[in-house]
């Protein structure tokens, strides 16, 4: 059935008058949005505290659709209405506004714990700001439902019991799930480390996720490795308890070699490597030990340090140029592999 609203009066200036208000609403939580909050953006960058960015920052997309539901539940008050449909859109407009704040209370508690990983120099996982996320918004989900006298007893009760089937059911998943939170809650691994697994796998990890964590090779291939095998490889991390790593480079030099210019020349290339270089770490004090006497060349190490683990490469690349160089100039040789064959007449 069509009803004819030119034909009511009173419903059509009802009408015009509610969706001026809900436009109102809106235009005014937009204005807020594009103009309030920017100048409010800019006062809090100057202060030392970062609590208000972080609140400021979380209200972006919040305040229109909030202002849209303050605007609807006045609106609500020109119009008339059954007395049971006005119950059921007030208590719909009380649910929207509480959802709306959930969203914005998980938006503050996710950036912040963003930003307190981001100082920890780590990058948050996406398992925990998922789960801080979900965990957030079901239970104001659940305030909102308690809000307007849907009893959530009944509704807890059933996800307990589906809850444990659902686990039985999904046991490898499950393992992997708890073996990542394992994983963060130790912090022996974070997003950004780079690692090395007793499988011969090594790469920094880009992200842990609730089922595996995602690695990237140098070559820039990404593996993905379960988090339950993760949990239980054996694990090198290149950047704990430091990100800095040694770099050595063995060398070996002719028997009748001055020892004591090697030392010198190899010790004055590798600072000015570590200074010139990217990556080198300009306060080390390069390190020199000879170790063998080998079969052709007296054989020593150099010890050199890098900021981490990828860069040693070029450190390398650019000290074993140097070095050579020099010790051509001081007339200093680095011998072949030498074999003398004696032949017999039978």
């Amino acid at each position: 059935m069509v009803i004819d609203v030119a034909s009511h009066p009173d419903r059509l200036k009802e009408l015009l008058i509610f969706l001026s208000i809900v436009a109102g609403g809106a235009l005014i939580g937009w204005l807020i949005e594009q103009i309030v909050l920017t100048k409010l953006l800019h006062l809090t960058s100057r202060t030392k505290w970062k609590g208000d960015d972080l609140i400021i920052q979380s209200l972006k997309g919040i305040l229109l659709p909030l202002f849209v539901l303050l605007a609807i539940h006045i609106g609500f008050n020109y119009v008339t209405l059954k007395p049971g449909l006005l119950d059921v859109l007030h208590k719909t407009v009380k649910v929207g506004a509480i959802l709306v704040f959930t969203i914005y209370l998980s938006r503050i508690v996710t950036r912040w714990i963003a930003g307190e990983t981001k100082d920890d120099k780590s990058v948050p996982s996406s398992i925990v700001l998922n789960s801080t996320r979900i965990t957030i918004i079901a239970v104001g989900f659940l305030i909102a439902l308690q809000s307007i006298g849907i009893s959530i007893t009944p509704l807890l009760t059933a996800l307990g019991v589906g809850g444990l089937a659902v686990a039985l059911a999904l046991q490898p998943t499950l393992s992997n799930f708890f073996s990542g939170l394992h994983i963060l809650a130790t912090k022996k691994v974070r997003v950004g480390d780079f690692i090395r697994l007793d499988s011969g796998i090594e790469g920094y990890v880009m992200d842990i996720s609730w089922r595996s964590t995602l690695v990237r090779q140098l070559a820039n291939n990404l593996v993905i490795i379960p988090n339950a095998k993760l949990a239980e490889a054996i694990v090198i991390n290149t950047h704990l308890p430091d990100r800095e790593v040694p770099v050595t480079v063995d060398i070996g030099v002719a028997y009748d070699s001055d020892l004591d210019l090697v030392e010198k020349i190899t010790i004055e290339t590798a600072r000015e490597i570590l200074k010139t270089v990217e990556g080198g770490v300009s306060t080390f004090e390069p390190v020199v030990r000879f170790h063998t006497f080998g079969e052709s060349s007296i054989n020593f190490t150099a010890i050199l340090r890098v900021q981490e683990h990828s860069q040693q490469f070029l450190v390398k690349h650019a000290f074993v140029k140097l070095l050579h160089k020099r010790f051509r100039e001081a007339g200093i040789e680095i011998p072949f592999p030498i074999r003398t064959i004696i032949t017999k007449k039978p």
